[in-house]
């Protein structure tokens, strides 16, 4: 499976945020939406990634509040980013090593999306969830012919059947 099959299914929603808008304004977008991270673009490019883990230490480095902070000061810039056709197993150890939870989708420079690691997971789930599906099928339907070969096979070889 790859990152491509899970924006068919999220949709092509983006939440963006500007790096000169006030974290104040992005965090109501968050609680409005219910996201917890924003792609920051400027001038049509992504520059970052704001998400709830750079609000949090903001408000605690400001006493409990937003203040005046502006989202290019917490941002995080260097954001880790994949392609819609990277595989879900690259996907899963990258966000894990760097302990991600939201990651940019691009298509060279264009942001498609972005996939958070709940949308890994599900579709992880969902994948296996069908692959059991499948070998129970295929368990139920499983030929009657195999066992009767089996049985005169061991029969033939002199062992007890």
């Amino acid at each position: 499976m790859k990152v491509r099959d899970i924006l068919r299914v999220k949709g092509g929603t983006l939440y963006t945020v500007s790096p000169g808008e006030t974290l104040a304004r992005a965090v109501e977008t968050m609680a409005q939406f219910d996201i917890g991270s924003l792609a920051v673009m400027e001038h049509g490019e992504l520059v970052g990634m704001l998400t709830f883990r750079e609000v949090i230490a903001a408000i605690a480095r400001n006493g409990g509040t937003v203040g005046t902070t502006t989202v290019r000061s917490i941002m995080e810039d260097h954001p880790m980013t994949c392609t819609p056709e990277t595989e879900l197993d690259d996907v899963r150890p990258m966000m894990l090593e760097r302990h991600t939870r939201y990651m940019p989708v691009m298509d060279n420079r264009m942001l498609m999306g972005v996939i958070s690691f709940y949308d890994v997971a599900k579709a992880v789930v969902e994948s296996q969830s069908f692959e059991n599906k499948m070998l129970k099928a295929y368990i139920r339907d499983w030929p009657e012919d195999d066992a009767p070969a089996a049985e005169s096979a061991s029969q033939t070889s002199g062992q007890p059947g």
